[in-house]
């Protein structure tokens, strides 16, 4: 159930990693794991740094499948997640409906706004979608479509060294 000052977050790519949407958003719990349906993973989100980051791309198609983790996060933090998730700068806050194995789910995502279509990850940002991925136990088949996903190297060694820090053991 969700408290009367928290709302629910829906994560479909790098958010999906719980150490590092913790790390900015305290108080941020995992909930359920859900789909969009008629929604497809796309790298086409142009960053600020030149790559692709995710986006949940409306197609329409009822085939089509955007697995996540559904979050509760305290609404004090929201301001925060706007400001992690991006939004006014190529991302925009939106109301989804998740299916879960419970039920559907109003939860709030953010959905890209600024797209190139054959942009690339680099390859932390890969590795913390498919770590999110694969800690939540999505499909198996969804999580090898991330992981073939091309990806590129960072040129700043030192943004990279710093986004996988949040997985070194203490």
């Amino acid at each position: 159930m969700l408290a009367d000052n928290e709302f629910f977050y829906f994560a479909y790519g790098s958010n999906m990693s719980t150490r590092r949407l913790v790390a900015g958003l305290p108080s941020a719990r995992v909930v359920a794991t859900g789909f969009l349906i008629g929604y497809k993973l796309a790298f086409d989100k142009v960053s600020k740094d030149g790559s692709g980051k995710c986006d949940c791309e409306h197609t329409g198609n009822g085939g089509d499948r955007v697995y996540g983790v559904i979050f509760s996060v305290a609404s004090s933090e929201r301001p925060a997640l706007d400001r992690y998730e991006g939004a006014g700068h190529g991302y925009e806050p939106s109301n989804v409906r998740v299916e879960t194995a419970g039920g559907e789910m109003d939860s709030l995502t953010y959905v890209a706004t600024d797209k190139q279509p054959g942009l690339r990850p680099y390859d932390w940002y890969k590795h913390h979608v498919v770590v999110g991925a694969r800690e939540a136990n999505l499909p198996e088949e969804y999580v090898r479509g991330i992981e073939s996903v091309v990806s590129t190297v960072d040129p700043l060694p030192t943004r990279s060294e710093k986004e996988l820090r949040a997985y070194l053991t203490v």
